[in-house]
């Protein structure tokens, strides 16, 4: 019977357990109980006959709206309203095609709507979904929504107060974090061969080791090593984009592998022509390389116009909230 109710094997080090003996002398153990998370726990009651029961903690959602100005990072912002920091790294994934965070200032504001649970209305057990944000971001209010275009699946992509689908077909840059220092020119002081030549790349200082992500998803066409360019990988997109990263100290994908967006497929490094540890990130516009940050790229999942109605209509009192704590 336990077994059928109770597999032994799912126990976990580090997860807390009771044992409950009899009062009297003999010290009997009466009962087992084994907690595999803060909401549940099991009970073996080994008195009359072997019982096996589970038991579920009532959970309360608690919706709640912070607001602030930045002085310093994102997570350190929430931290002082004692939000949870899962929902700092949730934001920077949502706004990832269209906020560099590095680039975000001191004083620059944001809003977030959330849901919290809570076991047995008191016990906090984390942040349960994000319900509505904005950033403000080269003096523009950049709003997310999350919403369902197919109602059946109840799949969420998210989308701003037009609208408009704040996920791209391509991420902003190819790491986390983006300190640029290096443009697209057609004539730079190269400092390694110190003559003036074309820089057809956008480059990024990183320290080594850093993960590199490919900017969209496609399969790997080229990896390998050239006096110029170090470790190199070259993705392609579709028939009309296709992308590389130079001086990698590590390529950590291989040739005709196919990669998601946001895949890890190098680390950070000088090999090649390189003063110091960066990658040089190319983009290539139906086999032309052009640069990548004066491209207007193409969004993904745009919002049917069918759904418009309802994703306005779901937003309304959201928005109005956030917009409440925006003037403060």
């Amino acid at each position: 019977m336990v077994k059928d109710s109770f597999n032994v094997k799912t126990v976990r080090i580090g997860k807390a357990f009771t044992f409950l003996r009899s009062k009297d002398r003999y010290k009997k153990l009466e009962a087992f109980i084994y907690q595999p998370d803060r909401s549940s726990y099991y009970v073996i009651d080994l008195r009359d006959s072997v019982l096996v029961y589970k038991k579920t903690r009532p959970i309360k959602i608690k919706q709640r709206t912070v607001a602030g100005k930045l002085d310093g990072s994102l997570s350190e912002a929430l931290s002082k309203q004692g939000v949870d920091a899962a929902l700092s790294n949730k934001l920077t994934k949502i706004y990832a095609w269209s906020i560099d965070f590095f680039k975000l200032q001191k004083g620059d504001k944001f809003g977030i709507t959330f849901t919290e649970r809570y076991i047995d209305d008191t016990i906090y057990d984390g942040v349960d979904s994000l319900k509505a944000a904005f950033f403000e971001y080269k003096g523009k209010l950049i709003y997310a929504f999350p919403f369902a275009q197919n109602q059946v699946s109840g799949k969420l992509d998210y989308y701003d107060d037009q609208g408009k689908a704040l996920k791209n077909f391509f991420l902003k840059a190819p790491l986390k974090f983006v300190n640029i220092t290096s443009h697209f020119t057609k004539n730079r002081f190269h400092p390694v061969q110190l003559v003036w030549k074309a820089h057809k790349g956008t480059d990024y200082a990183a320290p080594t080791g850093t993960p590199i992500m490919t900017t969209a998803a496609g399969i790997v066409e080229q990896t390998g090593y050239t006096a110029g360019n170090g470790n190199f990988v070259k993705v392609k997109h579709d028939k009309t984009y296709s992308t590389q990263y130079l001086h990698m100290s590590k390529i950590v994908v291989r040739r005709g592998q196919r990669v998601a967006q946001g895949a890890i497929i190098g680390k950070v490094g000088s090999t090649g022509l390189a003063t110091g540890p960066h990658v040089c990130y190319r983009f290539w516009k139906n086999g032309v390389q052009v640069d990548a940050l004066k491209l207007k790229l193409p969004n993904s999942q745009p919002m049917d116009k069918k759904n418009l109605p309802r994703f306005m209509m779901q937003i309304k009192p959201l928005k109005q909230e956030l917009d409440s704590v925006a003037n403060l």
